[in-house]
């Protein structure tokens, strides 16, 4: 009945081969982040480094790191929860196939936590700084919890009925923080805490939080999914650990989770902190700026804890195999809860919420107008309502009716049948002046931007250009043209003057000029000389970047570079604009600048004297030759 802890996970992975413990002194500055990022790029194991320098505790890597450990962690229990929202999605097949059903009654028991007066995971106390201080990339503030299960409480009404558990990342030092008294919380927005901590303010009273790494592997991943507000991710955490989830009832706090193998529990401070800098999953370091930091109060561990980690930093990472399983055990509720929407794929090589891709249904004939999206810009409208999709910045939607078996995930075949359709004087929708996701600074400010729907349907417009066209006009500047898909052309654009750095700078500072978007200038002569031709109809799309021969090395590569560098109201240009009450469009190709602008955070990269360290570590031989 799936694992009640991490150490019995990691043991059964040992047995089977797919986790191995590594006796030599490893680094956690910095190297085991390095050597995690191998591991996952190799399809190695999870790894359990049993003497990381300068630490009392192992700490495990790559724990989720392919897709088949996933599948072996919850063997017991997975295909459980597909039937259960198989019965969310048709309650009525309890009655037509009871054979299939007959334990979901079981099942749904499982949902329900369990209430313990203690447990394990607060049998050791600890000093804060005892923990182990894993640092990532070069430029992080400090050292970061990277699968941290932060829980709280509704102000007012406690008890686990009304909490909220998402994984928020943790600072453990750095900055102004007390040593062992203090921890940075960065919560964004559009997450159950914030409405905890807005309730709690209200109330005058400080939000008490418990934090802790470890347990059932369960516990972890419900802490990441996207569950709709007000369902409680301790029913998901039971349901796919197979036994009901024991909280420690805490007096006058909120409950703590028994099973976990480290615990820290404490109060929001009054007035945030600057947290950061720190290499997040788009790939750039999230700058440092003021958040919600924790009053330590108790620090303690199980008996034998293991310290869980995980790296981010330019996807694909450890993390996508969170949302190949979120789809997994989700993608059939969605049609239920967006009537006409077939599927919908946050994109893991854009940064996930840059680019959204959604199939969607024109059910509505009769009454449609030839060849305009109707309905599906109603169904775009409800994928943008819907909790952290709300943070997308680019949403293309088509109608599945024209391609059947069209599928979201398969992002080849979904952009092809997007170009192939597209009409850009009539299908691009732009959302101005919205929120964006928080570690995205392609916009105008902290979580300020804007978001462009792309609804295309009806029959093929176009056969798209699979070599480059014999003539390209490029005004002065421009070059270097590069085929990255069928129908996509990324040409080198004039360089943007860089502006010092900003990590330490204020949020002014950083955004200065962003709205204004004065390189745009440059985009608008290409636009122009775009106009003049009647031939590019066959290449629909042009990207504006520093690097064409990166972008098209790649989908991964043409994916990243797009989408997380633009802002669609400041960087999405065409040729032939128009606008006609107050519609956007344009005749031509659609341009989109890509270029690093001077408000954008710098890319991840390793450390080449760690990198040097690794290599010998890894080389034939070497303690992880094995596996590396």
């Amino acid at each position: 009945m799936g694992f009640r802890t991490l150490a019995a996970c990691v043991e059964a992975l040992r047995r089977e081969g797919a986790a191995v413990v590594c006796d030599e002194p490893v680094d956690p500055h910095l190297e085991i982040a390095e050597i995690q990022r191998r591991l996952y790029r190799a399809g190695g194991p999870a790894v359990l480094f049993s003497r990381p320098r300068g630490c009392a505790f192992p700490v495990l890597v790559n724990l989720f790191g392919t897709r088949s450990r996933v599948e072996r962690i919850f063997a017991d229990t997975i295909d459980r929860v597909r039937r259960l929202v198989e019965l969310k999605v048709d309650p009525a097949a309890a009655a037509t196939r009871p054979w299939r059903y007959w334990r979901a009654p079981l099942d749904a028991l499982t949902m329900l936590p369990r209430r313990v007066r203690r447990g394990p995971s607060r049998a050791c106390p600890i000093a804060l700084s005892e923990l182990p201080q894993v640092v990532c990339w070069p430029g992080d503030g400090g050292p970061f919890m990277t699968l941290p299960c932060v829980y709280t409480e509704e102000p007012g009404s406690p008890g686990t009925r009304r909490s909220n558990l998402g994984m928020y990342r943790v600072q453990l030092a750095g900055n102004d923080y007390a040593p062992d008294g203090e921890v940075g919380l960065h919560y964004q927005i559009h997450r159950g805490i914030g409405v905890h901590h807005t309730r709690a303010l209200e109330r005058g009273e400080p939000l008490r939080v418990s934090i802790t790494v470890g347990g059932t592997p369960a516990y972890t991943v419900a802490a990441m999914m996207p569950l709709p507000e007000g369902l409680s991710e301790l029913t998901f955490a039971g349901a796919l650990a197979g036994h009901r989830i024991p909280m420690i009832a805490v007096p006058g706090r909120p409950a703590v989770y028994a099973e976990a193998d480290f615990v820290i529990e404490g109060t929001i401070l009054p007035h945030p902190k600057p947290e950061g800098p720190f290499g997040d999953h788009l790939g750039y370091y999230a700058r440092r700026h003021d958040f919600p930091a924790l009053r330590v109060e108790r620090v303690s561990h199980r008996p034998g804890a293991i310290w869980p980690m995980t790296v981010v930093g330019r996807p694909p990472q450890e993390d996508t195999m969170f949302g190949w399983l979120v789809h997994e055990l989700t993608g059939p509720v969605i049609p239920t809860v967006l009537p006409g929407v077939r599927s919908v794929h946050a994109v893991d090589a854009a940064g996930v919420h840059p680019l959204l891709l959604a199939v969607g249904s024109e059910r509505y004939q009769p009454w449609r107008r030839a060849g305009r999206p109707a309905e599906l810009l109603t169904q775009a409208s409800s994928i943008l309502g819907q909790g952290q999709l709300s943070l997308a910045k680019y949403l293309f939607i088509v109608d599945g009716g024209a391609t059947p078996g069209l599928d979201a995930h398969d992002i080849e075949p979904f952009l092809a049948r997007l170009l192939e359709e597209v009409d850009w004087r009539r299908d691009c929708h732009f959302h101005t002046e919205t929120t964006i996701d928080t570690l995205d600074y392609s916009g105008s400010g902290m979580n300020e931007g804007s978001k462009l729907v792309v609804a295309a349907r009806g029959p093929a417009r176009r056969a798209c250009g699979r070599a480059l066209p014999e003539r390209l006009p490029l005004p002065a500047g421009f070059a270097d043209p590069h085929l990255c898909l069928p129908g996509v052309i990324a040409v080198r654009g004039p360089a943007i003057e860089p502006r010092p750095r900003l990590e330490q700078a204020g949020d002014a500072a950083i955004w200065a000029g962003a709205a204004e978007a004065p390189w745009g200038a440059d985009v608008e002569r290409l636009c122009a000389a775009l106009a003049t031709s009647d031939e590019l109809d066959p290449w629909p799309l042009v990207v504006v970047c520093d690097d064409p021969a990166f972008a098209a090395a790649s989908l991964e590569n043409f994916l990243w570079t797009t989408f997380t560098r633009s802002n669609p109201a400041a960087d999405v240009h065409g040729a032939g604009a128009t606008v006609r009450q107050k519609h956007w469009g344009c005749r031509g190709p659609l341009v989109i600048d890509a270029r690093i602008k001077p408000h954008h955070a710098p890319a991840v990269v390793e450390d080449p004297a760690v990198t040097a360290r690794v290599d010998r570590l890894a080389a034939a031989g070497g303690p992880l030759s094995r596996w590396l």
